[in-house]
């Protein structure tokens, strides 16, 4: 099972608490990122003088920012027929001018994902909405989403492994990608003769990770379902309040880091129990990792796309 597929958001806490301040790299990160095998890139070194590693106090190598970004580019511009010799003749913004005008008129999926990689990394807010529109006007928001975010925020957990994102960068995209996911949801109308069955979304207490269940609020909407959001860190009993007063036929949640683990089999339990005759429905990283006893009214899904097949199939 892909990161992506048991929901990337466990990347915003591991980032937000801190754990990444700085963005310097090692050869090995440079080769797990670009797919470029280190052996190469020391012959590009040498051959070319393409990147030009720096050197600690200690006479440890090390590349920055600006190295991996001109190596992402180098393994976009190859891995789509340019050789290398012909790349070697070209100046930094030379290539950075190629890959942008190649990823605009690319479909691929990984040549997207790398665009706003690079977009992440500059900070660049007026790129992102750009390659966002163009994908969306190409393929519409849903499959936008579930082709190119999803595994673009799978690949944020893979920086974050190798310590190569700092909180400021990651903040930034998955800010922007929070806006976007709003006003697709805002433009998703249900009216009441239209509605075909009412949901209930919402994250436990201590549970801050949204960008999940705002992408499933809009996949239920667009599906002519009505939706009662309420959003992060809602307390249980003010859950059983809302509840009362909505009941919906369904309640979904995603537990990402609250409750923890060996509190999430107690939690489902008291969920079952509590809503008898509500469909629960469940995912999230603290639910995926380990085995669940659920009784007859709750149901996990291990994917994004598990969801979308059994709404689309219930709709």
């Amino acid at each position: 099972m892909g990161t992506w597929e048991i929901f990337p958001q466990v990347t915003i806490y591991l980032l937000t608490a801190g754990l990444i301040t700085v963005s310097t790299y090692s050869i090995k990160d440079l080769e797990q990122l670009s797919g470029i095998k280190a052996h190469t890139l020391r012959i590009w070194e040498q051959r070319y003088q393409f990147i030009v590693p720096k050197r600690t106090d200690t006479n440890i190598r090390y590349y920055d920012d600006e190295d991996l970004k001109l190596v992402l580019n180098i393994a976009l511009l190859k891995e789509n027929g340019y050789k290398i010799s012909k790349i070697a003749g070209m100046n930094q913004e030379e290539i950075r001018s190629e890959v942008i005008r190649f990823t605009e008129k690319s479909l691929h999926y990984p040549d997207q994902i790398h665009a706003l990689t690079l977009t992440m990394i500059d900070l660049d807010e007026d790129r992102f909405e750009k390659i966002m529109a163009t994908n969306i006007l190409k393929m519409g928001f849903e499959k936008t989403m579930l082709h190119v975010i999803y595994p673009f925020l799978s690949k944020i957990g893979m920086l974050w492994q190798t310590g190569s994102i700092n909180p400021a960068q990651e903040h930034f995209i998955s800010n922007l990608i929070r806006q976007k996911l709003i006003v697709a949801i805002d433009s998703q109308f249900v009216s009441e003769a239209e509605k075909k069955a009412k949901y209930l979304l919402y994250l436990p207490e201590g549970e801050l990770h949204e960008l999940t269940l705002l992408f499933i609020n809009y996949v239920i909407k667009s599906r002519k379902n009505k939706v009662v959001y309420f959003g992060q860190n809602l307390p249980f009993e003010d859950l059983k309040i809302v509840h009362e007063i909505h009941k919906p036929e369904f309640m979904l949640t995603v537990i990402t880091t609250s409750p923890a683990a060996e509190e999430v089999q107690e939690y489902v339990d008291r969920l079952a129990n509590a809503f008898p005759d509500t469909t629960i429905l469940l995912s999230g990283y603290q639910v995926l990792i380990q085995h669940i006893n659920t009784k007859n009214n709750v149901r996990i899904f291990s994917s994004v796309h598990q969801f979308i097949d059994s709404i689309t199939e219930n709709s």
